[in-house]
């Protein structure tokens, strides 16, 4: 009796193997993944261990914006990794704006498909004097300076194309990459250090940025916006003299008290969706200065204040909301103390980056891309939990989505960290993504 139904098992078995098998292989075509993509989602699990190596490499290089070398000694190790895939890599010096240099990469594939532009930079905001210099691995935890902004994504980014070219997609594809060396201090004047990055921009349909993936609630967002930033300074000067004498008519309310109506003021009366105003730096007394982030000032409690300063940012979602804020602070300025005078100035800085349909409409691919992968569903990041970011000076130009580094916390502070089973569904999102734009 158990013998008989062994051999009834054994040959439910062989009848049902077949059917198992046909089941699993449309299963994977109904996921929406072509015989192709499969490939490339094969090469992108086996290119993780790659990229995290990779990730330490370049970590472990001092890349502050200021460190020239070390910049270039990024741009040298990428040029290493592009060049085998079939890029023309050229190097773009940036001494006349006092830093390093650009990366930009160009692979001219025979598709006739989107145009697409991949952005990053290889600086940090840890220079050679900062303590924080070495990759230290924790299990699935990685700190270092960069790690999550954004030497991840440098290693994700030759880690997805790498995939593409193991699974024969990159063949067709039209890829150009601009890496600046100086995001975290952008050389001034803008116009020559973001001169190449806008000139690709314009020979392309759609660009992807690759700074660090952002969650809510554990769940990965997509960010089809980013705000800009514009510098303001405010200086106020006011009629001095003995304090017994504050706030009479002939001597006036000081310069400290002028600055600080303005900026309450500001706070007040100024504020929009979207807006946000900071108060960076001040400095009042009988003398006041500001350069650059330093303050000084002198004086005595019993004299009047002559002059104040303040420095801070504007972040705002469009160039119009820009301006109109700008007036606002303006008309806030204009209503002085007595015996006072003020005066505002901005300079921009970063434009931003506004969310437009055509970012949408990229982001909707990619939840396309999440869904054959298996993946939950991304949503619209709140444009007020990102900072500003070199996307925005070619969002103008193309279609563009944020976000193709891996998850991290800390950025910008000893300290920072990157989750690294992020990396595999961050290399197979990527490589898939440009692979059905480039078609």
């Amino acid at each position: 009796m158990i013998r008989s139904r062994v051999v009834r098992a054994a040959a439910v078995s062989l009848i049902l193997a077949p059917i198992l098998g046909f089941c699993l292989t449309s299963a994977a075509q109904a996921a929406g993944l072509s015989a192709s993509e499969q490939k490339v989602v094969k090469a992108a699990k086996a290119e993780t261990p790659r990229a995290i190596e990779l990730l330490e490499t370049l970590v472990n290089i001092n890349s502050g914006s200021l460190n020239l070398e070390g910049v270039k000694q990024v741009a040298d190790v990428m040029r290493a990794q592009l060049e085998p895939l079939g890029f023309e890599v050229e190097w773009i010096p940036m001494t006349e704006v006092g830093r390093a240099g650009h990366l930009v990469a160009r692979h001219a594939g025979r598709s006739k498909g989107k145009r697409v532009l991949l952005i990053g930079h290889m600086d940090t905001v840890f220079e050679k004097t900062s303590p924080f210099q070495k990759y230290v691995r924790r299990g699935d935890i990685a700190e270092g300076p960069g790690t999550n902004d954004m030497k991840d994504g440098l290693s994700i980014m030759v880690s997805a194309l790498r995939a593409m070219k193991t699974a024969g997609t990159l063949a067709s594809a039209h890829v150009t990459i601009v890496l600046s060396g100086d995001e975290e201090l952008p050389g001034k004047p803008i116009s020559i250090s973001r001169r190449d990055m806008r000139a690709a921009a314009g020979q392309s349909d759609v660009a992807l940025e690759f700074e660090s993936l952002t969650q809510e609630d554990g769940k990965d967002m997509g960010t089809i916006a980013r705000r800009g930033f514009t510098s303001w300074r405010l200086t106020t000067t006011a009629k001095s003299g003995h304090s017994s004498g504050i706030f009479s008519d002939y001597a006036g309310d000081g310069a400290i008290y002028e600055l600080s109506r303005i900026l309450d003021g500001f706070r007040r009366e100024a504020g929009e969706t979207n807006a946000t105003f900071n108060v960076g730096l001040i400095a009042g007394g009988a003398t006041a200065r500001i350069e650059g982030d330093s303050a000084s000032a002198s004086g005595k409690s019993n004299i009047i204040p002559a002059t104040a300063v303040a420095t801070g940012d504007l972040r705002t979602l469009s160039i119009d909301q820009t301006r109109r804020v700008e007036e606002k602070m303006r008309a806030v300025v204009a209503r002085p103390l007595k015996q006072a005078h003020a005066e505002i100035t901005f300079e921009d800085e970063y434009p931003a980056m506004a969310p437009t349909d055509g970012n949408r409409k990229v982001l909707a691919l990619l939840n396309e891309v999440n869904r054959d992968l298996g993946l939950p569903r991304m949503g619209e990041l709140d444009p007020l939990k990102r900072g500003a970011g070199d996307i925005a000076f070619v969002a103008d130009k193309v279609d563009a989505l944020v976000g193709f580094g891996a998850v991290g916390q800390g950025s910008h502070a000893p300290g920072e960290t990157v989750d690294l089973t992020s990396f595999e569904r961050q290399i197979e999102r990527t490589a898939l993504l440009i692979g059905r734009l480039s078609r």
